[in-house]
């Protein structure tokens, strides 16, 4: 039996059955990924450990745009 479990992503509610990853949340969101900074529970995330860290229960994942200008 598979749980239903909620997260946030940018202050909107999600629901999910079965395994994510933060790797797969922003390529099913189609963040384009060399271009943002991660905020998982409220603390910076490295690149590296995106697709190590699995979507749990009320987990909050904040993306940040990296925006150009001049």
């Amino acid at each position: 039996m598979t749980k239903t479990k909620i997260f946030f992503l940018n202050g909107q509610e999600y629901y999910s059955e079965g395994t994510l990853s933060l790797l797969n949340v922003l390529q099913y969101f189609n963040y384009n990924l060399s271009l943002i900074v991660l905020e998982h529970n409220n603390f910076i995330c490295p690149k590296q450990n995106w697709s190590k860290i699995q979507i749990k229960n009320d987990d909050i994942i904040e993306v940040v745009t990296i925006v150009g200008g001049g």
